[in-house]
This record gives C-alpha cells, sequence and structure tokens, in this order.
C-alpha cells in the first residue's frame, strides 16, 4: 500500500475510533433523555391494572402555569413533619422529584398500588430513615423495606430502590411479585398505543374499564347535575384518558372517552356538546348574572367558549374528545374563597347620627 493511501487509512481509523469512543462515552455518562425515562417507567405498568397516572414533573418546573399554583398552593415546607423528613432523608419532592407512574389495580375486593419514582436521591440516608422506621428483608435481589403506619395508609408499604435514580414502592403484599408482573405481555399492547398516543403530555391518567373511576366521574357532576342518560353512556366507555400540557401560563388538557359502540360515541358527543351549550347559556341568564361573582362568571365562560367536544373514528374504537384550556383567571377564582355578592335586604343599615335631638345643623347657625 502507497504511503499517502496507508497515512489516509491511519486517519480515518483514527477517527472512526474516536467516534466510537465518543458515542459509548455519551451513552454512559449522559442523562437519560425524558423520552426514556418516561418509557421505562411505563414498562413497570403491571398487567392487571385499571389505571395509571403519570407525572413528568421536571417539564412542569420549566412552565409557567406550575410557578402560578406554586405562588399560591400550600407550601410542605412550612409542616414541622414534612420539614424533619426532608432533614433526615435528604429528599424534597418539590425539589428532588423528576417523574413518577402510578399504576392501580381495582380487582373484585382489594385495591393495590404500585408507584415508581425517579428522582435525586440520598440513598443512605433514606435506607437509615426506613431502617428506623420499619423493617426489611430480601425478595429475589431486592432488599425490601416495609412500614407499617396505620395514620397514613390502612395496609403496609413496600419500598425498594431499583437504582440509586429510582423507588417503587406498594402497598401489595409482595413488591417483587409486582414488578414482575409488568414483565407480563398481557394486555402491554393496549395499555402502549395509549401511551403512544400522549407522547410529549406530561401529565395524564388512562383508565381501563374501572367502575371505580365511573362512579368517581358520576359524583364529580357539577352543581349537582345527574343525568342517567350521561351515566349509561359513561359505563359504555372501555377506555378513558385525561392529559395536561402546559402552555405558557395556561394549562391545555384533554379529555377522551372510548368504546366501540358508533351508536353510543355518537350520543355521547352530542349529549357533552349540548350540556356545554346550556352551560353558556346558564352563565348568560339575567338572574344568575346579577347572583354571581362577575369574576367567576367570566372565568366559567372562559373556558367553556374555548372548549371543544368532537368524534374521532380509529378503526374499531370510537373516540369522543374534549378539549379546553385551564386560565390564569379560573386559577384566580380557584383561590379566592367565594363570597356571594350582598343582596339589598342584606345590606347594613346605616348608622343613625349620635347627634342629641333638638336642632338640625342648619338650625343651629345663628
Amino acid at each position: 500500500m502507497p504511503l499517502t493511501s496507508t497515512r489516509k487509512f491511519s486517519r480515518a481509523a483514527i477517527l472512526a475510533a474516536l467516534l466510537i469512543a465518543a458515542l459509548l462515552f455519551t451513552a454512559h455518562y449522559w442523562p437519560e433523555t425524558q423520552s426514556s425515562s418516561r418509557e421505562q417507567l411505563l414498562q413497570f405498568v403491571p398487567s392487571d391494572s385499571t389505571a395509571v397516572v403519570f407525572l413528568h414533573l421536571d417539564e412542569f418546573r420549566q412552565s409557567p402555569f406550575l410557578a402560578r399554583i406554586y405562588s399560591w398552593a400550600p407550601h410542605p415546607n412550612e409542616d414541622f413533619e414534612y420539614t424533619q423528613f426532608v432533614r433526615d432523608t435528604g429528599f424534597s419532592y418539590e425539589r428532588d422529584l423528576k417523574a413518577a407512574v402510578m399504576a392501580i389495580s381495582n380487582h373484585t375486593t382489594t385495591t393495590n398500588l404500585l408507584l415508581v419514582v425517579d428522582g435525586r436521591f440520598d440513598r443512605k440516608k433514606i435506607e437509615a430513615f426506613l431502617t428506623r422506621a420499619g423493617t426489611s428483608a430480601q425478595q429475589g435481589k431486592l432488599k425490601v423495606f416495609s412500614v407499617n403506619d396505620a395514620g397514613v395508609h390502612e395496609k403496609p408499604v413496600s419500598l425498594a430502590f431499583l437504582s440509586d435514580n429510582r423507588i417503587a414502592v406498594t402497598d401489595a403484599p409482595s413488591l417483587a411479585e409486582q414488578l414482575a408482573s409488568a414483565a407480563s405481555n398481557a394486555n402491554h399492547a393496549e395499555w402502549n398505543s395509549r401511551f403512544d398516543r400522549l407522547a410529549g403530555t406530561p401529565l395524564f391518567a388512562v383508565v381501563h374499564q374501572d367502575p371505580v373511576m365511573h362512579k368517581a366521574l358520576d359524583s364529580a357532576a357539577p352543581g349537582g347535575f345527574r343525568s342517567p342518560q350521561l351515566s349509561a353512556l359513561l359505563d359504555q366507555l372501555q377506555w378513558i384518558s385525561i392529559a395536561g400540557k402546559p402552555d405558557g401560563q395556561e394549562l391545555r388538557a384533554v379529555a377522551e372517552g372510548e368504546c366501540q359502540s358508533e351508536l353510543a360515541s355518537a350520543q355521547l358527543r352530542d349529549m357533552l356538546q349540548g350540556v356545554l351549550l346550556l352551560a353558556q347559556n346558564g352563565l348568560h341568564d339575567r338572574q344568575l348574572r346579577q347572583q354571581m361573582n362577575p369574576d367567576e362568571r367570566e372565568a366559567y365562560l372562559e373556558i367553556l367558549q374555548g372548549a371543544e367536544v368532537q368524534k374521532i373514528d380509529r378503526g374499531e374504537w370510537k373516540t369522543v374528545r374534549v378539549a379546553l384550556s385551564i386560565t390564569p383567571k379560573f386559577l384566580d377564582v380557584a383561590r379566592t374563597p367565594y363570597v356571594g355578592l350582598a343582596k339589598p335586604d342584606d345590606a347594613a343599615p346605616v348608622e343613625k347620627s349620635k347627634r342629641p335631638a333638638g336642632k338640625s345643623a342648619s338650625q343651629k347657625k345663628d
């Protein structure tokens, strides 16, 4: 091989080696991306879950929306027990929590919870704290700590470090079995298709045929509103997804309900559109405008006027979507205790003059 060619080959080999070394270094030391953290956490969802909640707090921390909530929400660092917990463990969820996934499994007679959390942990401090607060046992490769605090939770809670930056918590009898359940492929394809649809959303909940959630939705109807027809339609939904994404000082919220009935999805869309229209018309009612706090009324109108209801066809699944924005005006109303407008009859009586009876002020003039 000619000398010139040899030099070119050597330089190319050196560059290739440096490139490979750089890639290996980056893969080993570079912090995992937000998407990979999300995917890893969602892999811990047990196959028998009925509801999953995901939160990526790091993304929320960058939004003005969360800053606005923090500005008036109660601060846990003002609580003595929480302050002591932070001192003992070195962990503050406001500062150190990065992301979390919570899976709930509602069975016929029992409900189990699995929580997997990513964050910045002082492992030695936390394990020392858990040793003082409870007991520990080996479950497979995991050192599992058990804490039984009847004042907080009716069942013992088990906790283990999966790595220095990841903790798993459950109230099931065996944490190792809960984690092993996630390795099953049963139902994961259905869950993953919903998770993929919510990619890029830092906060969401997905519910699969959970009667407890259906009951909660029915009982949470605003203003005491109850509709047997609406309840019947909601009961036909096999999947419910609720997601929130910060957009400046607003939170864009989207809820989707899925079923396999064309008729039920069309009826649900029409009913929800009717509810929105009735609510807007009600807020324009003259009598209600006189009785309602003007700021509160404007906040509700702002949300209702920006809300959208639509029906989406995804093959065998028929989806009804409701999208709306939680605005700063609504947050301001939510933080202010409601004080009704005083009616004329409720006005405080005018204080009578303490001037002695007798001549009026004009009569006193000489």
